[in-house]
């Protein structure tokens, strides 16, 4: 999908264009899918924070130099109003298609609706320490 097209829908469906364009390597439809705005900012685990088109394109290019990056994001934690969108997921990374999750990474993803639909204007990614959650903890009540 060309940078400006249309993609109709939700935030939650633009992070599966997200996911699934990581998949297959698809660098052109990965980088449709951020906002048109230089401000946008990218940082991979262990990575300093990158901003603007030019230096997350050139990361993501890296990255697929090995192919495609195989994640099933889960437990989703999520805030919506009418413009904006907060996802915070458990990224399950395999090695390759198939596999066990080699390592988890927490990633919060943040999108804007734009006159072209939802793009993405923050990706924050760490490496998680310990052993994945298994499940969402219970929400408390504080008071």
């Amino acid at each position: 999908m060309p940078r400006g097209q249309q993609l109709n829908g939700s935030a939650t469906e633009t992070e599966a264009a997200f996911y699934d364009a990581l998949a297959r390597a698809d660098l052109e439809a990965l980088m449709a899918l951020w906002a048109d705005d230089e401000e946008i900012v990218c940082i991979h685990p262990g990575a300093p924070r990158l901003l603007g088109h030019a230096a997350i394109r050139a990361s993501w290019e890296a990255i697929f130099e090995n192919g495609g990056v195989h994640i099933n994001p889960v437990l989703l934690h999520q805030t919506h109003n009418l413009m904006s969108a907060i996802h915070n997921v458990v990224e399950e990374v395999k090695e390759r298609a198939g596999a066990q999750s080699d390592m988890h990474i927490l990633a919060t993803n943040v999108f804007v609706k734009t006159p072209h639909g939802w793009r993405i204007v923050a990706h924050h990614a760490s490496v998680a320490p310990g052993k994945a959650q298994q499940e969402a903890p219970k929400a408390s009540l504080l008071h």
